[in-house]
């Protein structure tokens, strides 16, 4: 007889997954950089090349050693044991992810991470194909729309192929399943002790229009030109926003670690491992899928699909998989995934406005609470960031106090990183910059592009690492 699983087990798991790693207290940063890659011939991407630049690094770097092949022989991800590092390929050849194993400061990473782009871009240059710092590939029309053909990637683009197969969802899907292909992110993993997570889910969820409006850079070329993060609609309305509790904002207060741990809990379940192969099936809440005797899924065999049963785990919890703009990870860490990759000069100002922001969380906390610039005035912080990402600021909002607003926020963070006295407040200047110009990424390439500028110019802008 099969043991049924409980509402208790269920959150027992749920609490050894995301919350026990944080009983804990460390001080570490993470850090990922997504970027996209681009063949200056406006042609597809070539994977021999990327092949071939691939093998280079890991001639040049040999502490990196292979720790991912594809089904057909070519290596998509390199570690380094010593440091962590990871430089590897997400979702496709078309986009690199540099994965900066865990330092106590920032230098170190911006050391190691310009030293490894540097080299990549180079090589790529020799082919005449390029690396750029924007959150949306500039070229994405020309390129090939092939996922890795690995267990992971084919199981994603599946999954996200399959919004034909859902019908009457009080929700409409966009035509872009394969946005993981074109689509960059740079993420932060901050270490976060228990005592510390619900407020820092609480506040920080409050400034997501801010960084919004500090940090956007995913312009979809060629069609939604308006908006300076497109990145956002692309998760949202996919097969990943069926259950808007999967992604996005919380939305909500957490009174405490019960309450989070509810929200865990109203998550959906898509995904789960059997005999070392990914089985997808249709995307389901937590709690229904383990009151299931069986769930028909399917898997990924000799190059086709076949349907498979299989019988709910509580081990299943290991492969939930939010994606949340701030997710608990079983590392004991929070990852703030809703900035887009910045342009590469200023790619260590996402790490440092996270980790400044951490350091003042009760003044950061109070400073939102009372703030009349952008909230009460109706409208949740999801509400507003979708307003904060169009290239103009609605009439409700006073420019000039949003700008003060921002810097207050900023100068926050700045205050955080001076308080750790390693200089790292040096990474926090652009922003300085941008809230000064009344601007962003995002809204100066599309500017750049109303004035006229060559998207080429751009594309080499954004993927210098020179002021």
């Amino acid at each position: 007889m099969v043991e049924e699983i409980t509402q208790k087990m269920i959150r027992d798991r749920l609490h050894s997954q995301f919350i026990k790693p944080t009983y804990q207290k460390k001080n570490f940063i993470g850090i990922e950089i997504e970027i996209p890659i681009i063949n200056l011939d406006k042609k597809a991407v070539d994977f021999d090349i990327v092949h071939k630049v691939t093998s280079k690094f890991q001639k040049q770097y040999s502490d990196f050693k292979e720790d991912g092949v594809d089904y057909d022989g070519n290596v998509f991800s390199l570690k380094n044991d010593k440091t962590d590092d990871i430089v590897c390929y997400d979702c496709s050849y078309n986009n690199i992810e540099f994965a900066m194993g865990r330092e106590r400061d920032l230098f170190s990473i911006n050391e190691r991470f310009i030293d490894y782009y540097s080299f990549v871009k180079e090589s790529f240059e020799e082919y005449n194909h390029t690396l750029t710092g924007m959150g949306i590939n500039p070229y994405r029309k020309y390129n090939q729309d092939k996922p890795i053909p690995s267990e992971r990637y084919l199981m994603l683009y599946h999954h996200l192929k399959s919004f034909t197969r859902y019908k009457n969802l009080p929700m409409h899907f966009h035509n872009y399943p394969e946005y993981g292909m074109f689509s960059s992110a740079s993420q932060v993993q901050l270490d976060v002790y228990k005592d510390d997570l619900v407020k820092t889910i609480n506040v920080f969820s409050k400034i997501e229009p801010i960084k919004a409006l500090l940090f956007s850079n995913s312009v979809l070329f060629d069609e939604n030109k308006h908006v300076t993060c497109f990145r956002d609609a692309l998760w949202e309305y996919s097969t990943h926003g069926i259950n808007p509790h999967n992604i996005g904002m919380y939305d909500v207060d957490f009174k405490d670690i019960d309450d989070l741990e509810a929200y865990l809990e109203s998550l959906n379940i898509y995904c789960v491992i059997r005999n070392g192969s990914y089985i997808n099936f249709p995307t389901m809440n937590l709690q229904e899928y383990f009151k299931k005797e069986s769930v028909r899924g399917e898997i990924y065999l000799d190059g086709k699909y076949e349907q498979i049963d299989i019988k709910p785990s509580i081990d299943d919890v290991e492969y939930l998989r939010p994606f949340k703009f701030i997710n608990l990870t079983f590392r004991g860490t929070v990852e703030f995934r809703s900035v887009c990759t910045q342009p590469i000069r200023d790619s260590m100002t996402v790490a440092a406005f996270h980790l400044g922001l951490k350091n003042r969380l009760d003044e950061l906390d109070e400073l939102i609470s009372n703030d009349n610039v952008i909230y009460h005035k109706g409208y949740t912080a999801t509400e507003l960031r979708k307003l904060l990402i169009q290239e103009e600021i609605p009439a409700f909002i006073n420019k000039q106090d949003l700008c003060g607003l921002s810097k207050d926020i900023v100068d926050l963070a700045n205050d955080g990183l001076i308080e750790r006295g390693i200089g790292e407040e040096l990474f926090l200047k652009p922003l300085y910059g941008r809230i000064k110009e009344h601007t962003n990424p995002g809204k100066t390439v599309i500017e750049s592009l109303h004035k006229g500028e060559k998207l080429e110019k751009i594309i080499e802008d954004y993927g210098s690492i020179n002021i």
